[in-house]
């Protein structure tokens, strides 16, 4: 899934030469965006190609883009296939966001993002208010069942969509990986994605990450409003913006309804959701997206380890954002506005 640009902000270092500890960074290409991993060590320990072979690992399960990963061939299986570790993970996971969130966050929404042109494939029409009510009943997470090795579908038409879950999840297992290295300070960074650990050293200041601030279009925004520290944690944004289409004057996000099955038509404009791990922030921010904000901030507050940023358009169309009492905490207090 496509997000907000989160810019992210890696200060200079300047100091004693004789400092052991240097900052390090790799970056490349994967998922359909790039990446970006900064940690601070003694020496270059982690290589670019163990970086590059956890995106083959995790895209060769869960990518709709792959014509070889499992998810694409449990989607085009007529009652199931083979599950593996990182598919079986998703689903797991994704069983307690689905409950957390009233249905709102779903891996099995890949009928509808496909029917609204946002899935491998893209479609020639929008759907009809029929094919939407067929479609629904291909969505809900009792419509897949782990037995045994095996991921089963309760009827042909159930298709998985981990777009608003996958890299969020990536996230993490790059976390991990860099921690069983022993590096113990590091911000990775996917498509937007982003959880940190420890420090900048050797000055031992948090990571600062930039949010992008709205113009006067909703689709489009220009950095940047607020600045975040972050020295746990993990910050991921879903927007209505730059991953729409237009049709007779109207714009379709590429946030799809689960219960409902259409496309978000709120007033939000972009969720920012910061949590212990990437993964939940990633699940989270579309269904915050669809709540809305009154509903969104209720939400938020009602979890210990959650905070969320909002951006949207007020009753008369001004662009406005607010954000739940512990996202405060995190905002530079320099660039709050007054």
């Amino acid at each position: 899934m496509l997000k907000v640009c989160l810019y992210i902000i890696i200060l200079t270092l300047t100091g004693d030469a004789r400092q052991e500890v240097k900052s390090i960074m790799l970056s490349g290409h994967a998922q359909g965006t790039t990446w970006t991993i900064t940690y601070f060590s003694e020496d270059s320990t982690i290589l670019k190609q163990s970086i590059d072979s956890i995106f083959v690992s995790i895209d060769s399960s869960l990518s709709i883009y792959k014509p070889y990963s499992t998810i694409v061939a449990f989607n085009k299986s007529q009652s199931g296939t083979k599950i593996d570790e990182h598919l079986e993970k998703i689903v797991s996971l994704s069983r307690r966001f689905t409950a957390e969130t009233n249905g709102l966050s779903d891996i099995t929404i890949g009928p509808l993002t496909q029917a609204w042109g946002f899935g491998a494939t893209k479609s020639v029409s929008l759907p009809g208010e029929q094919q939407v009510r067929q479609l629904l009943a291909c969505v809900g997470p009792d419509n897949i069942i782990v037995r045994n090795d095996s991921l089963i579908k309760t009827m042909p038409c159930v298709r998985l969509d981990v777009n608003g879950i996958a890299q969020g999840y990536t996230v993490d297992i790059i976390g991990r990986f860099l921690e069983s290295k022993g590096v113990q300070n590091y911000l990775v960074e996917v498509g937007g994605e982003l959880r940190t650990k420890g420090m900048k050293q050797p000055i031992n200041k948090p990571f600062q990450v930039g949010i992008e601030s709205p113009s006067d279009d909703e689709f489009e925004l220009t950095p940047m409003q607020q600045i975040i520290s972050l020295k746990n944690g993990a910050l991921t944004t879903s927007g209505n913006y730059r991953k729409y289409f237009e049709n007779n004057g109207k714009k379709y996000s590429h946030i799809i309804d689960p219960r409902s099955g259409l496309s978000v038509d709120n007033e939000m404009i972009s969720a920012t959701v910061y949590a212990e791990d990437a993964t939940t922030a990633d699940a989270l921010d579309n269904a915050l997206m669809l709540m809305g904000v009154e509903q969104g901030l209720k939400f938020v507050e009602e979890k210990q380890n959650v905070a969320a940023f909002f951006i949207y358009k007020d009753a008369e169309g001004k662009i406005r954002d607010t954000a739940s009492s512990r996202f405060y905490n995190l905002i530079d207090k320099n660039t709050i506005k007054k």
